[in-house]
């Protein structure tokens, strides 16, 4: 691979756990060499700075946390370039999703997160603001993954679904090859996002349910699952996107009193269960309705595929299929998302369409993302 052909990946999710950073070096035929992947948390204050602007806020609040977290996406590039140990002058450009705060599909996005500052501060071209030319094409701007998912993670003999379990839970249905015609997807609903509410909310010490043991010793209540999974999201057929401007915090509060009410004596340990088999039964339904392909595996990728009993959930609902964490195949599932942002930068970089219109319901083909140059 030559110089000059490193990129870094920068992604911030919908869980809000902190930024996703790696340094990747890309070849010809969808050759590639992770050098490098962190995770950089975020502070509970920077957490909640983040939280409260989804829900509310000035528009001098706004302004500083667009820069603020600038350069916290900035300190993120920085630290995994050193431990990557690549020169400067060999990363052609770094790629940044930044932070949604809403998302409205087929008519607009907005992520934050200034590119100028994290620009200025290493030197390198940035590219960012990937979503919206896919909205302004009429696309949903979203899932953006799916180009990695074809030209990096595609099975040679047999369909793939891609699973990523974050805040949200999306799926691609990959054909054997990685042929863009045969690509789709969509989001399937709640990732790990509603379950980690539910745990802070009843369990506030604790961040999420490490390894889904809280779930284990819990009973979903089914009659709430059926009620939650009658939204009309769940039956809409793809494209479609969904993120926290439909898992609120209020509907993480109606469905742990939906628990209480609808089962006397309703433990914590039951209502983190109904979250957490929401989201299994939720992608299970999706595969069902939406994925007629003869797909036989399943990979799953981000927070949720850590989470043991929520696995487990997926593996039995999904049956026959067989379902492997992307660990197992590839590297470290949470560095895939900042992997595909750096494909993403270099896809623009190489003046290549960055969406699947398959997936995204876009017009056609779009060159994603704008520029801000690092250096003269």
């Amino acid at each position: 691979m030559t110089r000059g052909s490193a990129y870094i990946g920068l992604m911030s999710g919908t869980s809000l756990d902190g930024i996703s950073s790696c340094v990747v070096r890309f070849g010809d035929d969808g050759e590639y060499e992770l050098l490098a992947f962190r995770v950089s948390e975020y502070t509970p204050a920077q957490r909640e700075r983040m939280l409260a602007a989804m829900q509310q806020g000035t528009a001098e609040e706004y302004c500083r946390l667009q820069f603020d977290l600038g350069g916290w996406l900035a300190d993120a590039a920085r630290a995994v370039l050193a431990e990557a140990g690549v020169p400067r002058d060999e990363v052609r450009a770094i790629g940044t999703h930044g932070q949604t705060l809403w998302h409205v599909p087929l008519h607009s996005t907005w992520q934050i997160g200034e590119s100028a500052v994290i620009a200025e501060a290493l030197q390198i071209d940035v590219v960012s603001d990937f979503r919206v030319r896919d909205v302004a094409a009429g696309g949903q701007g979203a899932p953006l993954v799916p180009v990695a998912d074809a030209l990096l993670f595609a099975s040679r003999d047999k369909w793939r679904a891609l699973q990523n379990i974050g805040g949200i839970g999306n799926v691609t249905v990959v054909p054997p090859g990685g042929k863009f015609e045969g690509v789709r997807a969509f989001d399937t609903g709640p990732g790990c996002g509603v379950v980690d509410a539910v745990v802070r909310l009843l369990r506030p010490e604790l961040r999420y349910d490490h390894n889904g043991l809280l779930a284990r010793a819990g009973n979903p209540v089914e009659e709430v699952l059926d009620e939650l999974l009658s939204h009309p999201y769940f039956a809409a057929p793809p494209p479609k996107s969904t993120g926290r401007e439909l898992f609120t915090p209020d509907y993480v509060t109606q469905l742990v009193q939906k628990c209480r009410a609808t089962r006397p004596g309703c433990k914590d340990e039951d209502v983190i269960a109904t979250a957490t088999a929401l989201t299994a039964r939720s992608i299970a339904d999706a595969y069902r309705r939406f994925m007629p392909e003869p797909v036989t595996e399943v990979l799953a990728s981000g927070g949720g595929s850590k989470n043991g009993a929520l696995m487990d959930m997926i593996r039995a609902q999904v049956a026959p299929m067989s379902v492997r964490r992307f660990d197992e195949v590839y590297f470290d599932g949470e560095a895939k998302e900042a992997v595909a942002f750096a494909l993403l930068a270099k896809l623009f970089v190489d003046r290549r369409a960055g969406n699947v219109p398959t997936a995204t319901g876009a017009r056609g083909p779009r060159v994603l993302g704008k520029l801000t140059p690092g250096r003269l």
